[in-house]
C-alpha cells in the first residue's frame, strides 16, 4: 500500500480555526477539499498533543542489542576480513538470530560498508621509508620539473588476458557468442613490451623478444629512448626514470647512461604505483581490449598502433597530477 499524503502546516491549521469556529468534520472535509476522516484524525491529535505536527514514530525495535552491536564493530575492527555470516553465527551464539542483511544495515549505521579489498606492493619497513623519503624530498617540487622526466617501464600483455571489464546488453540464459569473451589457458600466450612516455606524449614501444638481459636492455635504450627524447624535444636538462630490477641497476648499464649523460631520477624500491606509466599502461590495456587481436603479430600491432594514438594531452594530465599521487 502506497504512503499517503501528508497535508502541509496551512491546511492543518486551517482545519483547527474552522473547528473552533464551530464546524463539523464533514463540512471542515467539504470546504477543504478532504476526507472527514482526515479532519478527524488532525482534530483529535489537536485536542490530545495541542499540536498538529507528526510525532517520531518508534518504528520496529532493533533485533541487535546495542551489546550485539558493539561486539561486531569490534570483531570487524580488529578482522576487516570478517564475513556477515560469520557475524550471523557468532550473533546465534550469543542468542540472537538475525539475517545477513540485519548485519549490513547494522554496520552502514556505524559508517562501514563493504569494500573491495586494495592490492598494494609487498612492502618491507626499509621500503616503507625509502618511498616516504621519496615523496617527502619531491612534494614541492614545481610543476615544471615532473615535465622533464621521461618515464619508463615494462609490461606483459596476454592474448585473450582480461585487460578490462566489459558489460553486454542481454536477456536471462541469453547465452550468444556475442556476449561473451573468449578465454583460453594463461592468457593464450603474451608480449611483453618497454615503452616511455613524457608530459609532451609517448615515446616509442618496443616489442621485447626473449628474455631480457642487461645487454638487451641497453640495446633497448640506445634504439628507443634517445630516439623518443629527441622526438619529443625534451632539450636539455631531460631526467630518466626507471625501477630498480637487476638489469636497470647493472653496473654496466649505469655506466652506459654515465656514458651517455644521462640523468637518473633516484627511485624507491618496490613503487611501481608511484610510476605513472601504469596508468597508460592500463589505457593501451583497455584500448586493445576493444579491437580484440586474433593472434600474437596481431596483438603486436595493435599495441604499436593504439600507443602512438594516446593523445598527448593524457600524458601531460598525468604529470600535471603526479604531485596528488605524491
Amino acid at each position: 500500500m502506497a504512503k499517503t499524503r501528508e497535508l502541509c502546516k496551512d491546511i492543518r491549521d486551517q482545519i483547527v480555526d474552522l473547528h473552533k469556529a464551530g464546524m463539523g468534520y464533514r463540512t471542515i472535509g467539504k470546504q477543504l477539499g478532504e476526507k472527514a476522516t482526515t479532519v478527524g484524525a488532525i482534530i483529535r491529535k489537536w485536542k490530545k498533543f495541542k499540536m498538529m505536527v507528526n510525532l517520531p514514530r518508534s518504528g520496529a525495535p532493533c533485533k541487535i542489542s546495542p551489546r550485539g552491536a558493539s561486539m561486531i564493530m569490534r570483531k570487524v575492527r580488529d578482522q576487516p576480513r570478517t564475513t556477515r555470516q560469520d557475524l550471523v553465527n557468532d550473533l546465534k551464539r550469543a542468542g540472537t538470530t538475525v539475517s545477513k542483511k540485519t548485519i549490513s544495515n547494522t554496520l552502514r549505521r556505524h559508517g562501514l560498508k563493504s569494500c573491495s579489498t586494495r592490492k598494494v606492493p609487498l612492502l618491507k619497513p626499509a621500503h616503507v621509508q625509502a618511498r616516504l623519503k621519496f615523496a617527502n624530498d619531491h612534494l614541492d617540487d614545481p610543476e615544471e620539473e615532473w615535465e622533464k622526466v621521461m618515464w619508463s617501464d615494462e609490461t606483459k600483455i596476454e592474448l585473450f588476458g582480461l585487460n578490462s571489464t566489459r558489460c553486454v546488453w542481454r536477456k536471462k540464459d541469453e547465452y550468444n557468442p556475442k556476449n561473451t569473451i573468449p578465454t583460453v589457458k594463461h592468457g593464450g600466450g603474451n608480449i611483453i613490451l618497454w615503452g616511455c612516455f613524457s608530459a609532451k606524449g609517448t615515446g616509442q614501444l618496443h616489442c621485447i623478444e626473449g628474455r631480457m638481459d642487461g645487454a638487451m636492455y641497453r640495446e633497448i635504450l640506445a634504439k628507443n629512448l634517445l630516439p623518443s627524447v629527441g622526438a619529443l624535444k625534451m632539450g636539455r636538462g631531460w631526467i630518466f626514470q626507471h625501477d630498480n630490477e637487476p638489469k636497470h641497476t647493472a653496473r654496466a648499464t649505469k655506466e652506459w647512461l654515465c656514458k651517455k649523460h644521462i640523468k637518473v631520477l633516484e627511485w624507491p624500491s618496490q613503487s611501481p604505483d608511484l610510476n605513472p606509466i601504469e596508468n597508460l599502461w592500463r589505457e593501451l590495456k583497455v584500448r586493445i581490449a576493444q579491437r580484440q587481436p586474433r593472434n600474437l603479430k596481431d596483438l603486436e600491432k595493435i599495441c604499436m598502433e593504439e600507443w602512438a594514438k594516446i593523445p598527448a594531452a593524457v600524458c601531460a594530465n598525468l604529470v600535471k597530477n603526479y604531485r596528488k599521487c605524491l
